[in-house]
This record gives C-alpha cells, structure tokens and sequence, in this order.
C-alpha cells in the first residue's frame, strides 16, 4: 500500500506570523519540515500543500513537489483531502498527514500511525506518547485513552480518565496518553472525514479528531516513546535553532 505525505501549510498564523517561512537554521521551516520527511522515507510520495503563493514559491524554487490548495479550508485536513483527491495522486492507497511546523517529527509516529492503516487495524491511524503528570490538567494537552484492542476511546482536553480517588492517580497517568497530531488515513476514511459537518463533541473541545470517532470510525493510536512538539511561538523557534546547531545525535530517531 503506497503511501502519499502531505504536508500542509497555512501562511495565516496569528501566534508566530508567517510561521512556514520563517527561518530554521537559515532554510524556511517548511522547507526544514519537507526535508525530514523526506529523511525518515515513511511515504513514498512526499508533496507540500499551501495557501499562499509565497510559500509556493519557496518550495519550488527548492524544487520541492507543491500544490496550491483553496484558501478557505477550515483546518488542515481539509487541505489534505484535496490534495489527495488529485488525480496525479490517486494511485496512493494511504494518506499520511505531517504538521508544517515539525521539523522533528519522530519516526515512530509517522510509521506507527501509518502501520495500523496499512495493516487493517483501523481506516485512521495516529500516535501518542506516555504524558507526565503535570500536564493532566492542562487544557493545551489532548489527551486519549484507548481499549483494549489499540483504539481510541475518547480524546479530550480534559484529564481523562477522571481522577475519582487520589491513591489512583499512578494508574490514571499510565492509562492517560498525550496524543500526538500526525494522522494517517484511507482514502475513503478521509473523505468521509471532511464530508461531514462538524460534531458537536468536536466544537465543545475543539478537537477535529472526535468528528470521525462520533461518526463510527476507528482510529487507531500507536503507542510511542517520545515525539517533538510543533513550532507555534518566537520561543519554540529560538530552541528549535539552538537544537538545529547542537552536537548531533540519533537524526532519524
């Protein structure tokens, strides 16, 4: 089953303005995100999907694959979606959406949302990592619990599961998982994704994720070690730089 990377990037954010071309260790950051997808070789195709002709033409200048998308998508899936309805790109039987402003991204969780695609065990697939316990309460921090069987229960920005007596919170944190937002689909699942209208689940906690787990679809959550988080502030892109130019390590990690 082939594999299409879709990276999408939106010029208009509020907290870090014109966050895709902003510099990582002098190339724009979504040229940086481009070339670790590339690195961790999860997809066989990878392509960029933009808004904006400026970051259109900084990836083409770079010779790197783009598509120029709508304007309007009301969240980065959608934008996903209609790259992937292409068709130059209809021969890809799984859509691996990446975050434009992670530039380390883990291997773990791109392979592990796309295997549980790729293996059947559900239409979505995406990851999550063991979360410390000072970030239960945090609204910031999506959490999900899962079954039994690797699928997710319920995502929420609330500390879930609840906490009801305090001599069980060593078991509330190992049940509890922080979800990562790397998303691997079918192509149906997809499209069924951003045919339907928002949930009402998913405008109270403003999480997308809950439209196709309130519709019946599964998604299945790969349980990994340890994974980045994405670039959303001047501060996260002044570490991001400090830990561009240090000593290096395991790069594919």
């Amino acid at each position: 089953m082939s594999v299409l990377a879709v990276i999408p990037a939106r010029l208009g954010a509020t907290r870090l303005p014109r966050k895709p071309l902003r510099l990582l260790a002098g190339e724009p950051l979504i040229i940086r995100v481009y070339q670790r997808v590339v690195a961790l070789a999860i997809g066989d195709h990878v392509v960029v999907a933009t808004d904006h002709p400026d970051v259109f033409a900084a990836c083409e200048s770079r010779g790197i694959p783009v598509v120029m998308t709508r304007d309007d998508h009301p969240s980065g899936t959608d934008r996903v979606a209609e790259v992937a309805a292409r068709p130059e790109f209809a021969h890809f039987s799984v859509i691996l959406n990446v975050q434009g402003d992670e530039p380390f991204v883990s291997r773990e969780a791109l392979a592990g949302a796309v295997s549980i695609v790729r293996d059947g065990r559900a239409p979505i697939g995406t990851a999550a990592v063991p979360i410390p316990a000072s970030a239960l309460a945090k609204p910031d921090v999506v959490k999900v619990v899962r079954g039994d069987d690797g699928l997710a229960l319920y995502f929420s920005r609330a500390p879930i599961p609840y906490l009801r007596e305090l001599a069980d919170a060593g078991a509330q944190q190992a049940l509890a998982r922080q979800h990562v937002g790397v998303y691997a689909y079918t192509r149906e699942a997809l499209q069924a994704w951003v045919g339907w209208a928002p949930h009402p689940l998913e405008l109270v906690e403003r999480l997308e994720q809950l439209r196709p787990l309130a519709h019946g679809l599964t998604i299945g959550v790969a349980d990994v070690p340890a994974a980045e988080g994405g670039i959303d502030t001047e501060d996260d892109l002044e570490r991001a730089n400090l830990r561009w130019h240090a000593p290096p390590t395991n790069t594919l990690s």
